[in-house]
């Protein structure tokens, strides 16, 4: 005769503690399932739309055959795709890795104030680009390069200066912002030292716009998301663990500095391709991750939605900026005015809730 097998409460509270478990799980991959969607769909109609507007309006239904080459209609191809598709593109790609890494920044180092705007990364760039523009009178891809290797230059600097038997959030944003501010002084006084016309290019390039990137520079830096955007959402789980602190992570069989040190490199490299590309718009990689976790809800943290997140927010600042002002402007002249307001909130929400440090 077989004993029937009694259910203690203690495994009924188990089973409900499992159920209620998976259930939340699924609510959040609901929730981030349809926040990147829609996402996806306002940056695909906002890249779009970017083509069709100009003193020579276009369909959506132009804009999209000429794109994906299904017509052969030569004045719309010329408008398109010589004209407005280079600025439309490099506003996706520039906005797509600016949203992600400031994400990683954020969440690495668990600050809201860890941006690539602040911790000295796009000043080492714009220090590199302007002693190229005004001492070797370089101009295009060479301006690129220079900045890029600049970003790398001045991360690695703030990685040795923050090391100790370790790399702790709070030391690396101190560091930063004061590389930042030593690089700053620097550029200033190269703007000083550089003749009328070389000082205006450094200036422009300063400003940040997306409508200054050449093809090459398209190319390169649109290679390199598809290889480190899809990196830096493979590392989310990483990241994840790390966000639990040094100590818990070590305990889940976490290797730190290694995790740490990849997350770094992959954030570094797509800010300083993003800067080397269209100047330093600053603000974007800021806002772009407190947005998408705003979208996200309980599913906060979502690198893919924050990356989406800052392609809308530059394709609209670009909008804004040529279409809607009376006198076109510099992208990051509209993202500076947007992001200084929000920089102020954030600084006294901070302070309140003593968090952020």
């Amino acid at each position: 005769m077989i004993t029937p097998v009694t259910e203690t409460p203690q495994v009924r509270e188990a089973g409900a503690t499992a159920r209620a478990l998976r259930a939340t799980r699924r609510r959040r991959a609901v929730r981030a399932l349809t926040a990147t969607t829609g996402l996806t769909a306002v940056v695909i109609g906002l890249f779009v739309l970017t083509m069709m507007v100009g003193s020579f309006r276009l369909t959506a239904q132009e804009v999209v055959t000429s794109v994906l080459h299904l017509a052969d209609n030569p004045s719309v191809d010329f408008v398109v795709r010589g004209l407005r598709l280079p600025t439309a593109l490099s506003a996706l790609t520039v906005g797509l890795a600016l949203g992600s890494s400031g994400t990683v920044f954020q969440q690495l180092l668990r600050n809201p104030l860890a941006s690539p705007d602040f911790v000295g990364i796009t000043a080492g760039a714009s220090l590199a680009a302007v002693t190229g523009i005004v001492l070797f009178q370089v101009g295009g891809l060479a301006v690129c390069l220079l900045a890029l290797g600049g970003a790398i230059a001045a991360a690695l600097l703030m990685y040795v200066l923050a090391w100790r038997d370790g790399v702790s959030g709070y030391r690396f944003i101190l560091i930063g912002i004061g590389v930042a501010v030593f690089f700053e002084g620097i550029t200033g006084y190269m703007l000083t030292r550089a003749e009328l016309f070389e000082a205006r290019q450094a200036m422009h390039w300063l400003t940040g716009s997306v409508g200054q990137a050449s093809d090459a520079e398209l190319k390169l830096l649109s290679a390199a998301l598809v290889v480190l955007l899809p990196l830096a959402v493979l590392l989310s789980r990483r990241l994840r663990v790390l966000e639990l602190g040094d100590d818990s992570a070590r305990a889940l069989g976490a290797r730190v500095e290694r995790t740490r040190a990849l997350l770094l490199g992959t954030a570094v490299l797509l800010v300083a391709l993003a800067v080397a590309v269209a100047g330093p718009i600053v603000f974007v990689a800021l806002v772009a991750g407190p947005i998408a976790n705003r979208l996200l809800g309980p599913a906060t943290g979502g690198i893919a939605a924050a990356a989406l997140v800052g392609a809308a927010l530059l394709l609209s600042a670009d909008l804004i900026a040529v279409h809607l002002l009376p006198t076109p402007l510099p992208t990051g002249v509209v993202t500076g005015a947007v992001g200084a307001p929000y920089l102020l909130w954030l600084l006294a929400t901070t302070n309140r809730q003593g968090a952020g440090g």
